[in-house]
């Protein structure tokens, strides 16, 4: 006999919706399992052969199953909005993206697949417009709003999660067939352009310790250039951090490395504000563990 996460799985994959697994409990994949958006599948053989190792939960891959899927959750304990979203009535995500929407001049499409989430959340399900590419979100279109198309997940019905920030079901709030993608929504949710590409020259110190700091720098771009589907926000991050030691202890000029950075997560096709917002975190970071070499 099925088990529910499994009969999701399967329902899934009969619409065209790639899946993969979660962990049990969790909504992260389980440990070991890489590429997921290219290892996302709609074979129910191969679905079964998932499932019959582990209860997993089921996410489905929304870039290859041509969704859009919007993210409203609710704010956390004492979680407060930014200035611009500290409105009268705005108290979640769902009160934003309608603000979002009002400030567009677009109507809301709520006549679409609805999942309440764990928390209590929404997910609003839009077919994306045919040939669109768009990337996945974070945050940077509104508070509590996230998107998920390529490079992102989502967690589906029939899953269930227990995690210290909140545990619970998702289930389906409104059963319909998802809704086109507004156009308005869709203009929003195009990135801007990112700048042209330029040389960027790293000027490098001539002494003991500049063919150790040409390795790491090129060590950093080879291995985001080489970031998989699902990877790549997380190698973005990473290089910066790494690099961002470097320059917190003097050792590399932050400018010149940072575009480097950005054009690099841009290549990858990340968004501008993605890209940005991560390659200043990751600079953040290493900058608390400056690293000093040696000028003896």
């Amino acid at each position: 006999m099925s088990t529910p996460p499994l009969s999701y799985a399967l329902a899934a994959a009969a619409r065209g919706w790639p899946v993969i697994p979660i962990a049990p409990g969790d909504k992260a994949p389980p440990r070991g399992f890489t590429d997921w958006e290219a290892r996302a599948t709609h074979d129910p053989d191969r679905i079964r052969a998932w499932w019959q190792r582990a209860p997993y939960n089921v996410g489905i891959a929304t870039g290859p199953a041509g969704l859009i899927v919007v993210d409203l959750d609710l704010p956390k304990p004492g979680q407060r909005p930014p200035p611009e979203w500290d409105l009268p009535g705005v108290c979640d995500g769902s009160d934003a993206f309608s603000l979002l929407c009002q400030r567009a001049n677009a109507p809301v499409e709520w006549e679409t697949l609805q999942v309440r989430t764990r928390r209590g959340g929404l997910h609003l399900y839009y077919t994306a417009p045919p040939g669109a590419r768009l990337p996945s979100t974070n945050g940077s279109l509104g508070w509590l709003i996230d998107t998920r198309a390529w490079g992102g997940y989502v967690v589906a019905p029939g899953s269930t999660v227990n995690l210290p920030d909140g545990a619970g079901r998702y289930t389906v709030q409104h059963a319909t067939a998802p809704a086109p993608l507004p156009p308005s929504l869709f203009k929003l949710l195009t990135p801007a352009p990112l700048p042209a590409k330029r040389p960027v020259h790293v000027p490098i110190a001539d002494n003991r310790h500049s063919a150790y700091l040409r390795a790491a720098l090129n060590r950093e771009l080879a291995h985001l250039a080489a970031a998989q589907p699902g990877q790549r926000n997380r190698a973005l991050f990473g290089a910066a951090a790494a690099l961002g030691e470097l320059i917190a202890g003097g050792a590399l000029p932050e400018q010149p490395v940072k575009e480097l950075l950005e054009q690099g997560g841009g290549d990858l096709g990340l968004s501008r504000a993605e890209v940005v917002r991560t390659v200043n975190s990751g600079l953040r970071h290493g900058a608390r563990r400056p690293r000093h070499l040696a000028t003896a």
